[in-house]
């Protein structure tokens, strides 16, 4: 399976949109990564881009942005209000499919490497790719910043992992950069109806995990008290796993908390977004709504869907781009501009790059219309799947519609858990639906192969056979889970609101109908295996199936009818 790494280089220049341009055009041009988003600030004068591909095509890439942003950018010029010290002030790798965070470290120390030696460019490794400890936290390889750099490279104590240690032209002109391996990062800024540094930066302190100093006397003025080693006492901030500051954005007229969830199993987004409005009211200040930079995963927007849709006491059991708009919704992601979901999921871009067309993105009629053309694929593998997910689909709208009536208020969780199992079915079918056409495709490849010489014949017929099991495979899938949505229907038929049970009664009969209609098709697969023992169980198992949804269907519709009544 392909190896995935995230790159998220931020490099310093927000303001200038021809030198972003520039920059971004390297990644745009590049062989085997996909530009996700690019992303300036003017008031920090710092441009985040992220992009994905393999990692060998990852580390050419981020070397290419490197090298055009030492090009282009001078670091004895540049302001803004974040932290920096380079033109390519930091460049971390982020493990996304197939791939250990132990080897992503090993392929930022070779970009690393790589820069320090052919770009001449001082280059500290930071977070995973650390080679000591105290250079795992970003904030200590960059402190003092630019300004600072020409003292700092030059001592024993941050002398430079790769690269001069020499404040030469080059370097006073480039900077340094700081190359990573982490965790997914989310950034994020929290608008407060308020233009005070001074109380934005007092926030921050109360959430971020390093907190504040503790101080003799007046908590503000007072001598900061330090232990055995001289060092600060700290008093620990409430959320895990952050790193905040506060600042005063000109091109909003507000002041944001500004924050990095280094770790957001510990301190999910939603989480951090509520702390930062307790803390915040507390101090008279209200977060109006929050500004993700960058990107952000998919499954942080569900889990905030989920977590407040679970406040209301809602049903969670819906669609999931319905959770991301509770998300977007309740933490105000939309309220400086508008929060574009296909624009700022990491998975739905990547969706937006694969240009293979799928069944189950088709309108009714065209699905219909497609099946009914002379094309043998979608056949009755595919039509059973979908019956199997309208099946389920129904199943969990009559939870949903239980979850929401009026005097039902303390069963909301009860078919709220019944509709999460329905929507989770429901996707697996319809994934189901296409992958039934596409194991029919497979064998059509394997019957086009040559069968010029023996050797030919025999890969053919291998693969032939090979296909032909996965083929029945596929319909033995959908009929497992097909069966599971009797159970959804027979939950709602005794429990849902009776208004909808006829609902859940042509539930059951899709669900038959999936069951019945891939059982055909694992009988007429496997009927042209060699392995005929194999093929002889496989067609029993789907039998016994057949035979319990029959069983179902008859005892489920008696009852549906007994509610109707």
């Amino acid at each position: 399976m392909k190896q995935l790494i995230e790159c998220v280089p931020n490099f310093s220049e927000g303001r200038n949109p021809e030198i972003i341009n520039q920059v971004a055009d390297v990644i745009r041009q590049a062989e085997g990564v996909t530009l996700l988003d690019v992303d300036p600030g003017a008031t920090t004068n710092r441009t985040v881009v992220t992009f994905v591909g393999t990692p060998d095509a990852v580390v050419d890439a981020a070397f290419a942005l490197i090298a055009k942003c030492q090009e282009l950018i001078d670091m004895r010029y540049h302001h803004g209000d974040h932290p920096r010290f380079g033109a390519t002030d930091v460049c971390p790798f982020v493990p996304v499919a197939n791939i250990t965070m132990e080897e992503t470290a090993e392929y930022a120390h070779k970009l690393a490497e790589k820069v320090g030696k052919e770009l001449n460019i001082p280059v500290y490794c930071y977070e995973n790719a650390a080679f000591e400890e105290k250079r795992r936290n970003l904030a200590n390889c960059r402190q003092g910043e630019y300004e600072a750099l020409k003292e700092r490279i030059s001592t024993k104590e941050w002398k430079p992992d790769f690269g001069p240690s020499k404040f030469t032209e080059s370097v006073a002109k480039s900077g340094a950069t700081a190359i990573g391996a982490r965790d997914f990062l989310i950034a994020v800024n929290y608008n407060l109806n308020t233009t005070s540094t001074r109380r934005a930066n007092a926030i921050a302190f109360d959430v971020r995990e390093k907190g504040r100093p503790r101080r003799e006397g007046n908590p503000i003025t007072g001598k900061k008290m330090l232990d055995e080693k001289g060092n600060p006492i700290m008093i620990p901030g409430t959320l895990k796993g952050t790193k905040a500051i506060g600042w005063y954005i000109a091109e909003y007229g507000i002041a944001q908390v500004s924050m990095n969830i280094t770790n957001t199993n510990v301190t999910p987004l939603h989480v951090a977004f509520d702390e930062v409005t307790a803390k915040a009211a507390k101090r008279g200040v209200r977060v109006t709504g929050a500004e993700i930079v960058g990107l952000i995963p998919k499954k942080t927007l569900i889990d905030a869907g989920n977590y407040y849709l679970a406040k209301q006491h809602r049903s969670l059991g819906i669609d999931e781009k319905e959770k991301v708009k509770i998300a977007i919704k309740s933490m105000g992601l939309d309220d400086l501009k508008p929060f574009n979901a296909e624009e700022k999921v990491i998975e739905y871009l990547l969706e937006k790059e694969d240009t293979t067309p799928k069944l189950v993105d088709m309108t009714c009629t065209g699905f219909a219309n497609e099946t009914a053309s002379e094309s043998p694929a979608p056949g009755g593998g595919s039509i059973s799947a979908y019956m199997g997910a309208l099946g389920a689909a129904l199943g969990t709208m009559v939870a949903n519609l239980s979850s929401h009536k009026p005097g039902w208020d303390d069963k909301w969780e009860f078919f709220s858990q019944w509709a999460e199992k329905g929507q989770a079915l429901k996707e697996n079918l319809l994934a189901l639906v296409d992958e039934d056409t596409n194991a029919f495709n497979v064998i059509m490849n394997a019957f086009g192969m040559p069968k010029g010489t023996d050797e030919e014949k025999a890969a053919r017929k291998q693969a032939i056979q090979d296909a032909t099991k996965y083929a029945t495979e596929v319909p033995m899938k959908t009929i497992e889970t097909a069966f599971q949505v009797f159970d959804i229907c027979e939950a709602m038929i005794k429990k849902g609101n009776p208004a909808s049970v006829s609902d859940a009664g042509v539930g059951v009969l899709c669900a038959r109908a999936a069951v019945h209609g891939a059982y055909l098709n694992v009988k007429i697969n496997a009927s042209s295996l060699v392995d005929k023992e194999y093929a002889n169980m496989m067609i029993e198992k789907a039998h016994q199936y057949v035979i319990n949804a029959d069983k179902k269907e008859r005892s489920l519709m008696k009852k549906t009818e007994a509610v109707i009544g």
